[in-house]
């Protein structure tokens, strides 16, 4: 059997700094120095560099030239800009699987709504554990992207996961939502999703994804954040522990 390649030291540190941003480690608005980075990683600042300019065309992160780079921080127009295209490629993505999908992917379907909707549950009890969020918000995106996949459109899942859809909502959540999502939440939204009705099946994506919008909108429009870099003396900014190269929780 083939071993898989070696992942390359950029590919490290885009991981590891990509999941501490998803888990609310380094909140929207944090400097980002690539020298302590660098240092934190066991690595040069160039693959520092280069995970941190793919970042930045993910849409997690935000450089200006002569000022720096910190964890974007976005306004209230870039909240509104990314639940409509996600509004638009999530519905149809809702109505083509109502179509097309199969019992067994139907079935699959309902037992990952269940699995999400007790995660999110637990959250709702204990939802100062990091890890745990993690965890939960990497299933959320599974549940979305497994709709895509058994959709039976490889473009329209290639747009969704190429967009970050999904990845920015996790952080404007992890960011802005506090309200508890309702009882049976995403149960809901896959009853009529399996229900084969392409027309309630988009009326409950569309709902699902409105959902919450403003509230994330207001409490993200009320982050500032002025600084671009580190103090170079003083206190600096929390500093989270040692930086993980783990991955966003896979669909499959």
């Amino acid at each position: 059997m083939a071993l898989a390649p070696a992942m390359s030291l950029s590919d490290r540190a885009y991981h590891a700094i990509r999941d501490e941003i998803l888990r609310g480690q380094l909140r929207p608005g944090t400097p980002l120095s690539r020298r302590r980075l660098a240092r934190q990683l066991g690595m040069s600042v160039l693959p520092v560099t280069d995970a941190l300019r793919r970042l930045v065309g993910d849409g997690l992160v935000e450089s200006r030239a002569r000022a720096g780079t910190r964890v974007r921080v976005p306004s209230e127009n870039d909240v509104r800009e990314l639940y409509e295209l996600r509004e638009a490629l999530e519905t149809q993505s809702a109505r083509l699987f109502a179509e097309r999908a199969t019992p067994a992917q139907r079935l699959d379907l309902v037992c990952l709504g269940q699995q999400v909707d007790g995660l999110f549950d637990r959250m709702g009890e204990d939802g100062h554990d990091p890890a745990f969020c993690y965890r939960v918000h990497g299933r959320h995106v599974a549940l979305h992207l497994r709709i895509a996949e058994h959709a039976g459109s490889a473009l329209l899942q290639q747009m969704i996961e190429r967009n970050h859809v999904l990845v920015l909502n996790w952080l404007f959540d992890v960011t802005g939502r506090r309200t508890p999502l309702p009882p049976r939440f995403h149960s809901d939204l896959v009853e009529a999703l399996v229900s084969g009705d392409v027309d309630r099946a988009e009326a409950a994506m569309r709902a699902h994804v409105r959902h919450g919008a403003v509230e994330v909108a207001s409490r993200l429009g009320a982050v500032t954040a002025v600084e671009w870099r580190e103090r170079s003396s003083g206190p600096r900014p929390a500093t989270p522990g040692p930086l993980r190269s783990q991955r966003v929780p896979s669909n499959k």
